[in-house]
């Protein structure tokens, strides 16, 4: 976009590498980028930090200047240390013939801190099971990605543009 320079940036505000395989947040500055939040001056404050506009995404940079949208932050699970993409685990339930819609969230738990647990919308005369889904996840993603906990439900909360509400989902089952 003309008028707009980005880039991603470690924890610590370093730029990271176009290699695709280093994750960090996408900060943008530029014309075309809000001046702040009305009436909410820490908010806007902590959210230019440093001169840029941190948009709560998690990005990385392709060899071939690519930018690739990884997940939001609020998003990533923390299991034991690890740190786990929500959108990772969505992409490969989406695979399963049975899913017809999907969310992941974060569980808190005594041992793990927070676990990956699937919310399930299922196809239409679809028999899957809680077990089978989290058996698919232990064969499709490394094991400390894999779902502890699956909810079967009838039908996904969605905003206006139909995009699924995961807060609404962590209030009810988180």
């Amino acid at each position: 976009m003309v008028g707009l320079e980005w880039k991603i940036i470690d924890s610590s505000g370093k730029d990271l590498p176009r290699d695709g395989k280093a994750i960090g947040e996408l900060v943008v500055r530029g014309d075309m980028v809000m001046k702040g939040y009305l009436n909410k001056e820490d908010e806007t404050r902590k959210a230019f930090e440093g001169g840029w506009f941190h948009t709560g995404d998690l990005a990385s940079l392709g060899p071939d200047n690519g930018l690739y949208i990884r997940d939001r932050m609020k998003d990533i699970i923390i299991s034991g240390g690890e740190n786990i993409s929500s959108l990772e685990i969505e992409q490969v339930l989406y695979s399963h013939p049975d899913i017809l819609e999907c969310a992941v969230i974060a569980k808190k738990d005594a041992q793990w801190g927070e676990i990956p647990k699937g919310i399930i919308r299922l196809k239409p005369g679809s028999r899957v099971t809680c077990e089978e889904i989290i058996e698919f996840t232990r064969k499709n993603l490394a094991h400390f990605k894999a779902l502890r906990e699956v909810e079967i439900i009838d039908q996904m909360p969605v905003g206006g543009t139909g995009k699924i509400q995961k807060v609404a989902l962590r209030k009810m089952y988180g």
